[in-house]
């Protein structure tokens, strides 16, 4: 017979093990859309997926995996943006050509603007919009109260609209 907390964590093992095998692709579109660069997200997916692992033992409801793993990569994303956002210097990205064969200049645009936000910005408007998550979902994930939310997503749009207006403002003075 096995004891409780070997029992325990037999479960948290294959809770973490059938969503590390059918969760990554909803993963990767997270880290995706948080991060803006698939190679970059492929990473921190994988990142996420090796600390998960690593920490299966620290889950205390295996019926609460994907919201235990969602917070890892939450938190492996945020520190990347950190890392990549102390480091940056704003380019301007790629044009993309969507399947028309014409470039998709207002994504560029909200693209680049999301590029320049905080980190913290990035991750609730990932989550908000990319995962499609309540103000209270984003709370509990990101162990934050729902205030601190609202005031980021507020802060978040304020500066996207602030940046955009910024790059329209530049882009009709060098047309002139």
């Amino acid at each position: 017979m096995l004891s409780m907390a070997t029992e325990a964590g037999l479960e948290a093992d294959d809770a973490v093990r059938r969503l590390l095998v059918a969760g990554l692709p909803q993963a990767r579109r997270l880290a995706t859309y948080m991060l803006r660069d698939p190679h970059d997200a492929e990473d921190a997916v994988q990142e996420a997926a090796a600390l998960a692992w690593s920490r299966r033992r620290d889950l205390r409801d295996p019926q609460a995996v994907e919201a235990w793993f969602s917070r890892i990569l939450t938190n492996v994303c945020r520190k990347q943006l950190e890392r990549s956002h102390k480091s940056a210097h704003v380019v301007a990205p790629e044009p993309i050509v969507d399947p028309n064969g014409e470039i998709a200049t207002e994504r560029d645009e909200l693209d680049g603007a999301i590029a320049q936000l905080r980190p913290d910005e990035q991750v609730v408007l990932g989550l908000r919009y990319g995962r499609d998550m309540t103000v209270s979902q984003i709370a509990a994930l990101a162990g934050i109260p729902e205030g601190t939310v609202k005031s980021r997503l507020h802060s978040a749009h304020e500066h996207l609209r602030a940046i955009i207006d910024a790059g329209r403002r530049r882009e009709s003075e060098t047309v002139r």
